[in-house]
């Protein structure tokens, strides 16, 4: 199902803009700040926007991080996923899936607003808003260095593998 973004509007962040800062809270109870992050660990971070914790779209792209995260790591990325569940619920999903790295709720969804990873897509032909499932590259600087818009889950993965040559 194709996800098109219709309002155009919306911020939509590029290679060369500034990734805004933000803190959530993690399925594991810590809050987790993006700057701090980069900072503290001196690795970038492939940062990824998806609409609904245990969908199949969503554990896909989910379990593709998961099982491609030590090339990830090797190369110098943390991986971070957003959604707009709860810490409750993300936990739930990382438990059943055996995810090891940071999910994080943004229930007002005010960090995806900042990134343009929601707003009005179409959805079946329909005019809705919710998750545009995105991701991006933020190098240590803060600086974003690949943006990927209006992703599908399945291969995704494999293609910011191959745009980051990990």
């Amino acid at each position: 199902m194709e996800h098109t973004p219709v309002n155009e509007s919306t911020v939509r962040l590029e290679p060369g803009d500034t990734a805004p800062d933000f803190t959530l809270d993690a399925a594991d109870g810590t809050a987790v700040n993006l700057h701090q992050t980069l900072k503290t660990t001196g690795r970038r971070v492939v940062l990824y926007f998806y609409p609904a914790a245990m969908t199949p779209g969503c554990t896909t792209e989910a379990c593709d991080f998961r099982d491609n995260l030590r090339d990830f790591e090797a190369a110098g990325f943390t991986v971070l996923g957003i959604s707009p569940d709860t810490p409750d619920k993300l936990a739930k999903f990382r438990d059943k899936e055996g995810l090891t790295f940071p999910l994080l709720g943004d229930p007002d969804k005010s960090v995806m607003r900042s990134y343009g990873a929601f707003g009005e897509k179409k959805n079946y032909g329909r005019v809705v808003e919710g998750v545009i499932r995105s991701t991006f590259v933020i190098d240590t600087d803060g600086t974003v260095r690949n943006a990927f818009h209006n992703v599908k889950a399945t291969g995704h993965v494999d293609r910011v593998r191959r745009e980051l040559g990990v």
